[in-house]
């Protein structure tokens, strides 16, 4: 199968959009345009994973490169959202603490010829209330009633991401441990 697909396409094309959200959000304080930057990225980030399931354009690049991204997405994120103030410090390393400890039982797992975590549903759910949650917040950061509605909702599918993405990251550790332990 030929890695030039419109899914892997479009999961490229969120990790080209992760330096552009830094920059609008950082440099230029353009919260509007990050925000449309953000909402693409959760977008291709649905669509990737539909459209090579549909028109059976799964690859191993795909699935590689789609968690990977969405982890630096994520990462990025978290770290503009801490600097422009919106996300209290705890959050961001509770979060990129779940993902180093993760890349470390994914590195334990390659030791003993096991391939990476396939990715759950719950995964897929987590990260998408968190890039749903994401636009919303920085959204939140204007002084007006959509801002405040913002807030509400950005909050909500943030802390219902944030409660999936640690009952994930158990559910796949301990899927590694025993992976690794079935190995030996």
């Amino acid at each position: 199968m030929s890695v030039v697909t419109v899914p892997n396409a479009l999961t490229l094309l969120r990790g080209f959009g992760i330096p552009l959200f830094i920059y609008l959000a950082l440099s230029r304080h353009a919260d509007g345009a990050a925000i449309i930057v953000l909402i693409i990225g959760g977008a291709t980030d649905y669509f990737d994973g539909k459209l090579a399931r549909a028109w059976n354009q799964e690859s191993r690049l795909g699935e590689l490169m789609d968690p990977a991204i969405d982890r630096l997405y994520i990462a990025a994120t978290l770290i503009v959202l801490y600097m422009r103030q919106v996300l209290p410090l705890w959050i961001v390393f509770a979060l990129l603490g779940r993902d180093v400890i993760l890349g470390v039982m994914t590195l334990l797992m390659k030791r003993v010829g096991i391939g990476p975590f396939k990715v759950t549903y719950l995964g897929k759910a987590a990260t998408f209330n968190l890039m749903y949650a994401f636009p919303l917040l920085l959204l939140a950061k204007s002084d007006s009633r959509l801002g405040e509605v913002a807030y509400v909702i950005g909050w909500s599918f943030a802390i219902w991401g944030i409660a999936l993405y640690f009952i994930t990251g158990m559910n796949y550790f301990q899927s590694g441990w025993r992976c690794i332990a079935h190995a030996k």
